[in-house]
């Protein structure tokens, strides 16, 4: 499917803006980051933008949370920008999520940046993930795999040897891109990831299997050891065979980076991004606003797993035509309902333990307080014939 590059960022900021994204004009319209008197510094460098494997567009990221005072609001924070990569000025699309240290983060960025792909044409795809581990983690793995190549150091060709002494990580990624035989023989860093790491990661699979998501676990997708913490992914869109396509139209990829925040700011802020290039087409003069229908419906949830099915049900509605509310990454009940009430939904969709292992959810109509629990098909039947929640 051809695009432009025009209506791609359409597309893009629609499908982000659906699930909880919004512009950074937007963000920096509340209340503390106005009140706010000084920009957060960070010390982010042209070499750190070289080194982010994302065109440097996770270090903008950065730049853009530091120097738009976000750093105030103390509830979690997603925004996208519409970009232009360096140097190619190829369009490209930017979602980031801050204050979010769950998995998530990483769940919500991997279905965003899926249903782009599938919005424009490209529902063939596979997720490939992996986890560097969190600062602990990483410490150990790095030191084993000094140790192994090191040992090997009469194996490696002489660019890998000239890189060991820059980074063991570096030296692994030159061997990994010439696909060098030693590359799949090194240390896998999944085996040293922390409890607390391996916890993260395996909440991110739960939700790839919970999702029926095409996945493949790679120890070989690695980051620029100065940019990546913990989870990283790539989805790589698929030809009609079911192989990785040659060249392809999109390049997605993300992770989490909060060990970069840190050591860029000093301070311990939960930071996870992922971008969306159209490659091979020029970013267009002018980026195309996109304004949703308002929605009149209210997705809520409590808990890991009522997280996830929300998740998917957002996702379902939006197939639906349905337009949606929700804070995916909220852990406060409370909250939640308190933010239906203020936004005037007719209905309000609850997600809680009971009801996810029930396969159903709870349908409350905010006019007449009154309650259901109902299965998801009965849910969009009812949806699709109230004139009140489709979208136009």
């Amino acid at each position: 499917m051809e695009v432009t590059s025009t209506e791609f960022l359409k597309q893009a900021t629609n499908t982000a803006e659906y699930f909880g994204f919004k512009s950074i004009d937007a963000v920096k319209k509340h209340p503390a980051c106005k009140s706010c008197g000084k920009k957060l510094q960070h010390s982010a460098s042209a070499a750190d933008r070289r080194n982010d494997a994302l065109h440097g567009m996770l270090t903008s990221g950065m730049n853009t949370f530091c120097e738009s005072k976000l750093h105030e609001i103390e509830e979690p924070i997603l925004f996208y920008t519409t970009d232009q990569v360096p140097r190619s000025g190829e369009a490209a699309i930017s979602l980031q999520i801050f204050n979010v240290d769950k998995s998530i983060a990483e769940a919500i960025l991997i279905h965003a940046t899926k249903a782009l792909a599938a919005d424009l044409g490209y529902d063939n795809n596979t997720v490939r993930i992996n986890s560097l581990g969190d600062r602990d983690s990483s410490v150990r793995y790095i030191r084993e795999l000094t140790n192994y190549l090191k040992k090997r150091m009469d194996d490696m060709p002489e660019a890998a040897r000239e890189l060991m002494k820059e980074h063991a990580l570096t030296a692994l990624a030159h061997l990994i891109e010439k696909e060098h035989e030693l590359a799949y023989k090194t240390p896998n860093p999944l085996e040293y990831l922390t409890d607390k790491s391996r916890k993260h990661f395996r909440e991110i699979i739960e939700y790839l299997d919970l999702a029926d998501t095409q996945y493949e676990i790679d120890p070989k997708l690695i980051g620029h050891h100065e940019c990546y913490s913990d989870a990283l992914f790539s989805i790589d869109l698929l030809d009609e065979e079911g192989g990785q396509m040659e060249h392809p139209p999109l390049m997605i990829k993300g992770g989490r980076y909060n060990e970069f925040v840190y050591r860029n700011t000093k301070k311990q802020i939960s930071a996870a991004g992922a971008v969306v290039v159209l490659r091979d087409k020029k970013a267009p003069a002018r980026i195309p606003k996109v304004k949703l229908a308002k929605p009149t419906v209210y997705v809520v949830q409590l808990g890991f797993g009522p997280k996830i099915k929300s998740l998917i049900l957002v996702d379902t509605l939006r197939k639906a035509g349905i337009n949606v509310h929700q804070d995916l990454a909220s852990d406060s009940l409370s909250s939640q309902l308190r933010d239906a009430e203020a936004r005037g939904v007719k209905y309000t969709i609850i997600t809680g333990q009971k009801e996810f292992v029930d396969g159903e959810v709870i349908l409350r109509n905010m006019s007449t307080r009154t309650q259901e629990q109902i299965s998801i098909p009965s849910l969009l039947t009812k949806m699709r014939q109230s004139p009140l929640v489709v979208s136009g």
